[in-house]
């Protein structure tokens, strides 16, 4: 009996697109969000003096009115609703119906639709897949043109059919049609073929994925790893856990259980070099910072995998090995400083934030405080009490004795509590430092003490996470580096508050000079409750120690 085609395999055909990229009715851009295209030519027509028309096109408000108006738009709110509560069922009767009255989708709808067939829903979920090569059937009939969210939601599609092959192969006819894939686009296949344990396809994704320059996060990474385990592939269990230290640094609970699952296995235990180059050892410790050499799998025989502490100078609980404070080049400080400027004259008001050209004449400092997040530690009320006593709690540890800078927006220097004359005497004597910067109305202040701590090198206060869109948009994995070891928080009680400084070595994964690892386990952001670390160990007898060439000591705590 023959084999019946696959329900997207016209997809994954240039023939089909080639037409209709080139096609003349097709080469307008329909993208993401509300659609206005269909509308374009929408207008009025009045008598001229002459006898003849005259067509006025409609404005871009009308023009959004009438579409909202319109039988498309009002399909569309639905769509959208079913897309934001998950309702695949409502959304199909919304589909049947419009095609019915004959209203014409464009690809908003489509993509919704398709998103909807794809996502997991056990009670519906061969009804989603049927109705769902349906529409794209008929998608494809209607030859609408795609766009990246359409050749993903295929792909999930093909995913759920189980056939990550599929997926893999509508990837790269997006690439083929010079439509950018996103890390997105990539995980129907990624995580089809690694569920299914085929470890070589898998790594053929993951190739393509760093070929068109995306960076897989944990979950990309995570999966690549249990496969690479579980196949027994030693030297990608390595190079996995090494992109894991570059771009995730700590790791998920679910991660940590296929780390201890690899250490644990007999299978690991048969992997390692008994004898190893210990001159190319410290070169890869001295070249890459520290905390890592990338020399491969060291020592032999069985590892001691345990769940233990760090304690605050850096040492290991369990097998009292000191942790290391892994360098940052400052080439990438100066870099940074560049880009996060750039980036702030793109957010804010250009002429604001060029003014704060201020730090090049009052700086360097040797902190930076967030004073609003400092003043409203509380959640309630601005204390400027509260804030001086972190300010003086600064300057005592400074090493030139100075006032930090502090940071505020101009509303609570000139209003508010500001008006206090006690606050007030305390305000003119920071201005008269010159330890006092007054963001302007309008502006984040978010920027200002970010980029001051940065350009200055210098310690920052602020119990911000950092973990909104703003800092999203930095969108670099030295960041949470410079984090680590520039960020204080404040710790406030009836008796005063305390400073936390920050960690003496980096909370990342880490490989030592004799073969051990410490791999970090994401905690809550309560400094006071302490972090997981896997820690895994073979005996003393098989490191560096054995023949008599100690590992070399980078950056000590002090």
């Amino acid at each position: 009996m023959a084999r019946l085609a696959h329900p997207l395999s016209i997809f994954t055909q240039p023939h089909y697109w080639r037409p209709l990229l080139c096609c003349h009715y097709f080469k307008r851009t329909l993208t993401a969000g509300t659609n206005f295209s269909s509308l374009t030519t929408l207008a009025r027509t009045d008598k001229s003096q002459e006898g003849g028309t005259t067509t006025v096109k409609l404005s871009i408000k009308a023009r959004r009115k009438a579409f909202y108006e319109s039988p498309e738009g009002v399909l569309l709110r639905k769509l959208n609703q079913c897309s934001n509560e998950g309702d695949v069922v409502q959304a199909l009767c919304h589909y049947d119906e419009a095609r019915k009255l004959g209203v014409v989708l464009n690809l908003d709808h489509y993509n919704n639709l398709l998103y909807l067939c794809s996502i997991e829903n056990a009670d519906v979920a061969q009804m989603g897949l049927k109705r769902g090569f349906e529409i794209f059937q008929q998608m494809l009939n209607d030859r609408v043109q795609p766009n990246e969210a359409t050749f993903t939601n295929a792909a999930r599609l093909a995913a759920a059919k189980e056939d990550p092959d599929m997926a893999f192969e509508l990837l790269k006819q997006m690439k083929n049609v010079a439509i950018a894939p996103r890390l997105r686009s990539y995980e129907p296949a990624l995580f089809g073929f690694c569920k299914r344990g085929d470890a070589e396809k898998a790594y053929l994704v993951d190739a393509d994925m760093i070929e068109s320059g995306i960076v897989a996060e944990e979950p990309e990474l995570s999966a690549l790893l249990e496969v690479s385990v579980k196949t027994k592939k030693e030297d990608r269990v390595y190079e996995i856990l090494h992109r894991l230290r570059a771009t995730v640094r700590q790791v998920s609970e679910s991660t940590s259980l296929i780390v201890q699952d690899w250490f644990n296995s007999e299978y690991a235990a048969k992997i390692g070099k008994e004898k190893w180059d210990v001159n190319k050892v410290r070169e890869g410790i001295l070249q890459g910072g520290g905390g890592w050499h990338g020399q491969g799998w060291l020592g032999s025989g069985r590892w001691k995998m345990v769940e233990t502490q760090v304690n605050e100078d850096g040492v290991c609980v369990s097998c009292g090995e000191k942790l290391v404070s892994i360098d940052i080049d400052p080439k990438e400080t100066e870099t940074f400083a560049a880009s996060l400027s750039k980036l702030a004259c793109q957010k804010e008001a250009k002429e604001n934030f060029v003014h704060f050209q201020w730090l090049e004449r009052h700086g360097p400092f040797d902190a930076v405080v967030d004073g609003a997040n400092v003043g409203l530690s509380n959640g309630h009320n601005f204390s400027f009490s509260r804030l001086n006593t972190v300010v003086k709690q600064l300057r005592q540890i400074s090493p030139s004795k100075r006032l930090p800078l502090i940071i505020l927006h101009a509303s609570r220097v000139y209003g508010g509590p500001a008006q206090n004359p006690k606050n007030r005497r305390l305000i003119e004597n920071w201005k008269k430092n010159g330890a006092l910067y007054a963001t302007p109305q309008g502006s984040n202040d978010d920027w200002y003490w970010l980029y001051a701590a940065v350009s200055c090198k210098c310690l920052l206060l602020t119990n911000d996470e950092m973990r909104d869109h703003l800092f999203q948009l930095l969108g670099s994995s030295f960041f949470p580096r410079w984090k680590e070891k520039h960020q204080v928080r404040a710790l406030t009680s009836t008796s005063g508050g305390s400073l936390i400084m920050p960690p003496c070595y980096s909370i990342v994964i880490q490989e030592s000079a004799n073969g051990s690892w410490h791999v970090p386990t994401v905690t809550s952001d309560d400094p006071e409750i302490p972090r997981k670390w896997l820690c895994a160990t073979r005996s003393k007898n098989n490191s560096l120690h054995r023949y008599g060439h100690p590992p070399p000591s980078l950056t000590d705590c002090t």
